[in-house]
C-alpha cells in the first residue's frame, strides 16, 4: 500500500511538470523599467572643437572654466543611469502621478508647455518650467529662476519636496526608493554599496541633467565648417546668416546684441548673475533673485539667465511664461523694454534709457530662423535622456 501511494505521488509530480495541456506555468515578474545591458555613455560629451577654443572675436566662445560639475560628484555612466530612473519615476510624487521628467519634457527640450507646470494635486506651480540643456555650464552655479539653490545637488530635491510640486517629505524620499527592489543594485553600481540616502539621490539626478548637454544643432555644423562664428556658415540660408550676425552684434555696430547675455557656443549666461530684462517697470508679485538675496536691491524683479539651445521647442518663454512664442520674445526686446529701476545695462541706450533696436520684419524673421537652427534632434530623441519605465505614462 506504501508504495503504491508512493508511485502514485511520483506520477502526480512528473504528469505536473510534463508537457499536459493544463500546465499554466507561473509568469516571471513584470519588468518595471528597460535599461541597457551595457550602460550609455554619459561621461563622454563628445564636444566639438568649438566648445574648447575661443575664436578671439570680442565676448569668450568657449565653455571652458565655466563647468559647474563639482569634483565630489563627477558625472558616470552608472550614476547618470540612476539618476534617469529617478528622473522618470512617478512614485517620487504623493499620489504617483508626477514625476521630474512631468515638467521637464524630453521631447520639449526638458521644458514644459503650460504656463505655469501643474503639480500633483494640479495646482499651478509659481513660475514656468526652465529647460535643463547644458546646465553645467553656469559658472556661478546656482540654479531655480530666482537662484535660490546654491547648487543642482541642492536644487534637484527641492521640488520633489514642494507641497504642491511633487509632495513628499525627506524621510518619505528614501521610504519610497527603497520600496522598489530594482533600485538597490543601481545604488551598488553607482556608489559601491546599495544604501539609498537623499544625498546619492541628489547626486544622481545631478549627474543625469548635467549629461544633457547639446552640441549636435544645424547650428554646430555650420560653426564646425568656419573658423569663427561672425563668418556665414555654408549649411545657413541667407536668412540664417542674417539672423545669426543680428544676434551676434552688438547694438552700436548694427546688431541686436543677443550675444552678450546668452553667450559661448552652450548659449548660457557666462557668470553674470540674475539680471531684469525690462518685462514690467516695477515688481509687484514675482521680486526674483531680490527673494533669494533681500540686501541686494539691485535683485530685484532679476532672473536668471535661461539657455538658448532647443529654444525653438521651449515655449512659452520667460520665468511666467508670458510671451506665446519667439516672434513676441524678439518684438520685446525691439521695442517692448520696460524701464525697471534694475533694467539691465546691456539693454539700455547711450542714454539710460530701455533700448529700441528698431528692427524691420524681414530682421525679426531672421533672427526667428537663425533661433531655430539651435534645435539639437539629438537631445529631443536620444534614449539615454529618456523615460526606462514600461507602461507609464507622464
Amino acid at each position: 500500500m506504501k508504495k503504491a501511494l508512493l508511485f502514485l505521488v511520483i506520477l502526480i509530480c512528473c504528469t505536473s511538470c510534463s508537457d499536459d495541456a493544463q500546465y499554466v506555468p507561473v509568469p516571471p515578474a513584470p519588468k518595471v523599467i528597460d535599461l541597457p545591458e551595457t550602460l550609455y555613455n554619459y561621461t563622454n560629451l563628445n564636444l566639438p572643437p568649438h566648445f574648447l577654443s575661443n575664436d578671439g572675436i570680442g565676448l569668450p566662445s568657449s565653455v571652458n572654466g565655466i563647468d559647474n560639475n563639482p569634483a565630489s560628484n563627477p558625472v558616470t555612466d552608472a550614476g547618470a543611469t540612476l539618476g534617469r530612473v529617478l528622473f522618470y519615476d512617478t512614485h517620487l510624487s504623493r499620489n504617483q502621478t508626477v514625476a521630474c521628467g512631468s515638467c521637464h519634457r524630453q521631447n520639449l527640450a526638458f521644458s514644459d508647455s503650460p504656463v505655469r507646470s501643474l503639480g500633483f494635486d494640479f495646482v499651478p506651480t509659481r513660475r514656468h518650467s526652465i529647460a535643463l540643456i547644458n546646465q553645467r555650464y553656469y559658472a556661478r552655479g546656482r540654479f531655480f529662476w530666482d537662484e535660490r539653490a546654491p547648487t543642482l545637488e541642492a536644487q534637484v530635491l527641492q521640488p520633489i519636496l514642494d507641497v504642491h510640486e511633487m509632495g513628499l517629505t525627506a524621510n518619505e524620499i528614501t521610504q519610497k526608493i527603497a520600496a522598489r527592489p530594482f533600485y538597490s543594485p543601481l545604488f551598488q553600481a553607482a556608489f559601491g554599496t546599495g544604501t539609498i540616502t537623499n544625498e546619492r539621490i541628489a547626486d544622481a539626478l545631478s549627474q543625469f541633467i548635467r549629461s544633457i548637454v547639446s552640441s549636435q544643432s544645424k547650428y554646430d555644423n555650420g560653426r564646425a565648417q568656419v573658423a569663427n562664428r561672425l563668418v556665414p556658415f555654408p549649411n545657413f540660408t541667407a536668412q540664417e546668416n542674417q539672423g545669426k550676425e543680428l544676434f551676434m552684434k552688438p547694438v552700436n555696430e548694427g546688431g541686436a546684441g543677443c550675444f552678450q547675455c546668452h553667450a559661448t557656443e552652450a548659449f548660457v549666461s557666462v557668470n553674470s548673475g540674475p539680471k531684469n530684462n525690462g518685462l514690467d517697470a516695477s515688481s509687484t508679485v514675482d521680486f526674483g533673485a531680490f527673494e533669494t538675496f533681500p540686501s541686494n536691491n539691485e535683485f530685484k524683479g532679476a532672473f536668471k539667465i535661461p539657455v538658448l539651445r532647443n529654444i525653438a521647442q521651449t515655449a512659452p518663454y520667460m520665468h511666467d511664461g508670458r510671451f506665446a512664442n519667439l516672434v513676441q520674445v524678439i518684438e520685446h526686446y525691439n521695442s517692448g523694454v520696460k524701464n525697471h529701476p534694475n533694467l539691465s545695462p546691456q539693454l539700455k541706450d547711450i542714454n539710460g534709457n530701455p533700448q529700441q533696436l528698431n528692427l524691420t520684419e524681414s530682421q525679426k524673421a531672421a533672427l526667428v530662423a537663425f533661433l531655430r537652427t539651435l534645435t539639437d534632434e539629438n537631445i529631443l530623441s536620444n534614449q539615454k535622456w529618456s523615460d526606462p519605465f514600461i507602461n507609464q505614462s507622464l
